[in-house]
């Protein structure tokens, strides 16, 4: 039943049949569209979510049916998401070296393929002298830009001036549609505090919004690429972006 919708639409459904186990729509409907962990999504996707499960009969009134949240628990995401994301991640950082290359920056490393212990994906530089140190965060959702930074990433980008975040959405082909720079001080900003010395976070989920998205790949006046010279399809909310409006 939930085959024909798309990854976004079931992850909303599955999101309100689970909500919907311990309150009511009301209170889900709240949660959904306020709550920081649920808002990779729209509150306009939630909604055509909620109506998809009235118009199948798993929700009616403001509860979910006894059917409904029995097949709960058969449906789950897909053993091969993680590695799928790890596909993506790798296209992304393929697609951006064949762009660095065909510009012709002259010193180009891909590290990630040698360690992750570098905090960085990519150096590339037009002199040795200030390389770029680029951490390549890859997906294939034109609609917003939700990116994954480890712990070890973090401090990296806290300790490294050259350090910077480059998010590159994939193409059907592996190719890049389009690149733009995370601004390093949001960064900084939206990470979270560890809040007692006996816990730490090790990954963050973070999503990015437009204001905080540069085209091009720079660090301050600093331009390893300028806007022209790389792919600029308006998507993740920048101006005049159809993904934003079929959001």
């Amino acid at each position: 039943m939930l085959f024909p919708l798309t990854n976004s639409m079931r992850r909303a459904v599955l999101r309100w049949l689970s909500l919907l186990r311990v309150c009511g729509v009301p209170r889900a409907q709240v949660l959904l569209t306020h709550h920081p962990r649920y808002a990779d999504l729209t509150p306009m996707q939630y909604a055509e979510a909620l109506a998809w499960l009235r118009r199948v009969g798993m929700v009616t009134g403001n509860t979910a049916s006894e059917a409904a949240l029995s097949a709960v628990p058969l449906v789950k995401r897909s053993e091969g998401d993680e590695e799928e994301r790890r596909k993506v991640g790798e296209a992304g950082e393929r697609a951006l070296l064949r762009l660095l290359g065909g510009h012709g920056v002259p010193h180009v490393r891909h590290v990630a393929a040698e360690s992750d212990a570098y905090g960085y994906d990519i150096e590339a530089a037009w002199s040795h002298a200030r390389p770029f140190h680029l951490e390549v965060k890859s997906t294939t959702d034109p609609t917003r830009l939700v990116v994954h930074l480890t712990r070890h990433e973090c401090d990296v980008m806290m300790a490294d001036r050259d350090w910077c975040l480059a998010a590159v959405l994939v193409g059907v082909e592996g190719e890049a549609l389009s690149i733009v720079t995370v601004d390093t001080r949001w960064l900084m900003s939206a990470v979270p505090a560890d809040r007692a010395k006996e816990g730490r976070w090790e990954s963050a989920r973070l999503l990015v919004p437009f204001s905080a998205m540069s085209p091009g790949l720079s660090i301050g006046a600093r331009a390893l690429l300028r806007r022209e010279q790389l792919p600029n399809r308006p998507v993740w909310g920048l101006a005049g972006s159809p993904a934003l409006l079929d959001a």
